[in-house]
């Protein structure tokens, strides 16, 4: 199953998804998985992006200096999201996910559509206690169905007006949590083949190149052109992961 053409098709692909990680602060996974179900399937391609995503979200959730801040405001999206990320891999083990992973790239193209057409969605203020749950809830459920961890989290956080480190750095946290969760649900469903685990190591060093990469370009934008390119990132993502479920 693993010939060199397969081989390089997983390198080239965890080196441009890091580099998109690195540019913007998500998009690994998502990447990840847009281009490798396309060759091994979805359920192979979650299992390939677990080392490569964990780690570099560890890397990216350690540095930025807000790590206290951002764990007193978002614990408890922390807690609701690793739950629902692990009570819907169970319905993953036994589902068809081509129309739930359409329907992910429809709500990511909206909501990028939306925010790139109009001024920044409102903060949550006094919501925010009860809001935060309900979506580390919601994005949790969608984590462990179609592996991809950005929607809704990462407009919420967005709302939250950080600047952008601290931005890139919840969301590396907030990454390292539903990636841990992912790998627990997987493992506990018999979802984590040996030799896919043993090729997910190897996937860590393009994957860390590519990110390296994407940080030396990310360092050089201002803060409304990273804004631009993170939506147009997500707009782009969406598009082809739905015309991959639909068309």
């Amino acid at each position: 199953m693993w010939t060199v053409e397969i081989l390089f098709i997983i390198a080239a692909t965890f080196v441009f998804a890091g580099f998109v990680k690195g540019l913007v602060g998500l998009g690994l996974p998502t990447v990840s998985l847009a281009i490798l179900t396309a060759t091994l399937g979805l359920k192979e391609a979650m299992v390939l992006m677990l080392l490569p995503s964990l780690l570099t979200n560890v890397w990216q959730g350690i540095v930025g200096g807000a790590f206290t801040r951002i764990l007193r405001r978002l614990w408890s999206l922390l807690l609701a999201g690793f739950a629902g990320t692990w009570l819907a891999v169970g319905v993953l083990a036994r589902a068809d996910t081509v129309l739930l992973t359409g329907l992910l790239g429809i709500m990511l193209c909206v909501y990028a559509g939306v925010s790139l057409a109009t001024p920044q969605i409102p903060p949550p203020d006094r919501r925010e206690r009860w809001l935060s749950p309900v979506i580390g809830g919601v994005t949790g459920v969608l984590t462990g169905l179609v592996g991809s961890f950005v929607f809704p989290a990462v407009p919420y956080f967005q709302a939250l007006e950080w600047p952008r480190n601290v931005l890139v750095q919840a969301m590396g946290i907030w990454f390292t949590v539903a990636t841990l969760s992912l790998a627990v649900g997987l493992g506990s469903h018999r979802l984590l083949p040996a030799e896919l685990g043993g090729l997910s190591a190897v996937a860590l060093v393009p994957a860390i190149a590519g990110m390296w990469l994407g940080q030396q370009v990310r360092g050089r934008m201002s803060e409304e052109r990273f804004r631009q390119v993170l939506l147009v990132s997500l707009f782009i993502l969406g598009m082809y992961i739905a015309g991959r479920s639909f068309l």
